[in-house]
């Protein structure tokens, strides 16, 4: 089956799925394989629970005609994201980075939606398969997309533009994570900066962290035709600066073309989300939404997923920010509890996975700036933060050792920072703290 006649049967079965868990009545399944499973297998499945077509790679679980056989799944549903993305007369927004590009996402969702029906990626979908699934999920009623994409290897973002086709396109920053693909950190550069090749090449605008010297830099080294920028100088186009964070962020923020001034209370924590918001009023304003609108949007999002979120406890107050943890967003969330004002603070923190070669001395650094800091407590889990044990602090190879560590002498009236990779299962520990 040729893309063209799947996307005519998709604008009538606009309902696109690739788990059987979350079959959507009269939608299309796509049985994607993986290493350890062949979702041809589940063809049938998919259509007992509501489906209208499958699509397979499998001449052999073909029965009837709505089984939709392609040669390969996953290109036929990167393939019909592509034909249906050229279809769309909306601007996309991409957004890519090491370090923020999800709560940037959210905020940029938070602020245009006040002016335009805005459609942006659901939870973490960012990847070869997430992409097409976002694009696919947008209908003609949306009037803004907002497409965020991650890699962990070179080529990757490229990979997603040719996908998404963004118009306008933002970086958060750039960092040490992911560098068993990357390979260094001139190789995170180097994919984070397919997006400003795809938007140099396709007369896109550029929204950048002006005072960032490497996003500078790697803008400078593109011929792009619009950058619109944002940070803490006066030269740049939206111009903010932290008020206050006790723990949540209290931010102003101005243009540079007027002398107005504006605040606003958010219910965020981390200084370094600072640049976050800044990056949301930048595109909000570059789409004349208002900055009542804009001001609005901030004070009404509230994080999820354990991004720089603030929970309070039966006992404690805890910045639960272990989704994900790497060498930039670790000394970003020191630096952070470091300025908090509170009288107990302690920091618990988890291995920084996928670090390559750089694993144990970047697993130091952290340690050392941890020390640095002077809390009440500080407690270290994890293989990689194991030898760097010292006496001053606890250590434990697992989440278990750590929790049953914390049972045995529990933090009371703490303001903690729980922050680690996604594999550490920090939310066994919420249960204690």
């Amino acid at each position: 089956m040729n893309t063209e006649t799947l996307y005519d049967l998709y604008l009538k079965h606009p309902y696109v799925s690739t788990d059987t868990r979350n079959i959507l009545p009269g939608g299309i399944f796509f049985a994607l394989r993986g290493a350890n499973f062949n979702g041809n297998t589940f063809a049938d499945q998919a259509l007992a629970g509501g489906a209208s077509y499958v699509v397979i790679d499998d001449a052999a679980f073909a029965k009837d005609e709505r089984y939709l056989l392609v040669t390969d799944v996953l290109k036929a549903l990167q393939d019909l994201a592509l034909f249906h993305r050229k279809k769309l007369q909306i601007p996309v927004i991409g957004v890519t980075g090491t370090n923020g590009k999800t709560t940037t996402k959210e905020l940029l969702y938070a602020t245009l939606s006040q002016r335009f029906r805005t459609y942006a990626t659901k939870g973490n979908l960012n990847n070869h398969i997430g992409v097409p699934l976002t694009i696919l999920s947008i209908d003609n009623t949306i009037e803004v997309a907002i497409i965020e994409m991650g890699a962990n290897h070179l080529g990757e973002i490229a990979f997603l533009c040719d996908i998404a086709l963004p118009d306008y396109g933002l970086i958060s920053n750039v960092g040490k994570a992911h560098l068993e693909g990357f390979g260094s950190f001139e190789g995170v550069m180097a994919t984070k900066g397919e997006l400003y090749d795809f938007l140099q090449d396709h007369g896109g605008v550029v929204f950048l962290q002006g005072d960032n010297p490497y996003l500078k830099t790697m803008a400078a080294a593109r011929s792009i035709k619009t950058i619109v920028t944002y940070g803490f100088s006066d030269t740049n186009d939206v111009i903010g600066r932290l008020v206050k964070a006790d723990p949540l962020l209290q931010i102003e923020w101005c243009e540079h073309t007027t002398e107005n001034k504006y605040i606003v209370s958010t219910q965020l924590t981390g200084s370094y989300n600072t640049e976050n918001f800044l990056a949301a009023i930048a595109v909000a304003r570059y789409f004349n939404v208002s900055p009542v609108q804009i001001n609005k949007g901030i004070e009404h999002y509230v994080p999820k997923n354990n991004r720089s979120q603030i929970t309070k406890t039966g006992h404690n107050t805890v910045i639960a920010d272990y989704y994900n943890a790497n060498a930039s967003s670790m000394a970003a969330a020191l630096d952070n509890i470091e300025v908090i004002d509170a009288p107990r603070k302690v920091i618990i923190l988890g291995d920084m996975f996928e670090m390559g070669g750089e694993s144990d001395a970047e697993h130091e650094k952290v340690v050392q700036r941890a020390k640095a800091i002077g809390v009440e407590r500080l407690i270290f889990v994890g293989k990689a933060f194991k030898k760097q044990e010292y006496l001053e602090a606890e250590f434990y190879e697992t989440t278990a050792e750590a929790k049953q560590a914390l049972q045995d002498r529990p933090i009371i009236n703490g303001t903690i920072l729980l922050k680690g990779s996604r594999g550490m299962a920090f939310e066994n520990l919420m249960e204690i703290l």
